[in-house]
């Protein structure tokens, strides 16, 4: 199993000087990956509540968010080996062509290490500024990952849909990856499983909603979507975005009646909960620190990502 991190490209610890570092330390280290996410704005009167959020409000650390593909450029030039992803992008926010020739063009000066994650955004406020409606998402979000598809590996690209059109083009750079920058997809609902296997996505882009066995179910569920399309299920595999929660035995947090939360506790409580994670057969995980404590000590960071590995090999 792969192991990854998210750069301090957020909140205050988002500077020029942290991500660089953190690039160049996690290279060295052996880590495997180095993952950005998305936000456009953190509204003032949110339309949405935040998903997971205790009172639906999003983090104060959300408000300083730097641009996912040019942080990944930065730390494309400045290192050259550890795979870079998006944690997500929110496809729908942009332009597929442009956003196309910006992950093909990452792709070449990296020399194929990119990893697009996509999402497809749950903010009516960033929808509102994207000026794309907040209906028939999925609809949308089938016909992008189409574009991109063809976008990346046709010669002659051309798509008639119901929201995206491309009159008979020639569209360079192609990525270096064969056959196209490999496609994570984002999210919980079960259209997302469906979503993945109906358009030869690469796989899943995870978290933990829950307990461990609730992420067994899913799997199980992306596996009877590949079984009843008659697909590989080595095609699809899964990454998952983890937040790792390290307190001592006698301060845990827990849920009601008692029971320990995935991925908190101590190192060793953590790292059996990543030998099961092993288990249930995720290819790629990774740790998001950026939300806790030790979000800004990137020496921190490291060694402790470097603890938890070893429960992943």
């Amino acid at each position: 199993m792969k192991i990854g991190i998210v750069s301090p490209q957020l909140g205050r610890q988002a500077t020029r000087e942290n991500v660089l570092q953190t690039a160049k330390t996690a290279e060295n280290e052996g880590i495997d990956s180095l993952w950005v996410g998305e936000r456009l704005l953190w509204p003032l009167n949110p339309q949405t509540p935040t998903p997971g959020s205790a009172d639906g409000s999003l983090s104060v650390e959300l408000q300083i968010v730097l641009d996912p593909l040019e942080t990944l450029t930065y730390i494309a030039a400045n290192t050259s080996k550890i795979i870079l992803g998006t944690s997500v992008i929110d496809m729908l926010f942009h332009n597929p062509v442009i956003l196309a020739k910006r992950f093909a063009t990452l792709d070449v000066l990296s020399d194929g290490r990119i990893i697009a994650g996509l999402g497809i955004g749950w903010s009516r406020d960033e929808y509102q500024v994207s000026n794309v409606p907040f209906n028939n998402r999925g609809k949308r979000a089938d016909e992008f990952i189409q574009v991109l598809k063809k976008i990346w590996t046709d010669y002659v690209v051309e798509f008639k849909g119901d929201y995206y059109n491309i009159p008979a083009s020639i569209i360079k750079p192609k990525p270096i990856q064969k056959p196209h920058i490999p496609i994570y997809i984002g999210g919980f609902s079960p259209h997302i499983f469906t979503r993945i296997v109906k358009y030869n996505a690469n796989g899943w882009l995870g978290g933990i909603g829950g307990s461990l066995e609730n992420l067994e179910n899913q799997m199980k569920m992306i596996k009877e979507n590949v079984n009843s399309a008659n697909k590989d299920p080595k095609n699809f595999q899964v990454i998952l975005l983890t937040f790792p929660n390290l307190v001592d035995s006698n301060s845990r947090k827990t849920h009601e009646g008692g029971n320990r939360s995935p991925l908190t506790g101590t190192i060793d409580e953590i790292g059996h909960d990543i030998k099961r994670i092993k288990e249930i057969r995720i290819s790629h995980l990774i740790f998001g620190f950026n939300f806790s404590p030790i979000g800004a000590d990137i020496d921190s960071i490291i060694e402790i990502t470097k603890q938890l590995s070893k429960f992943a090999r």
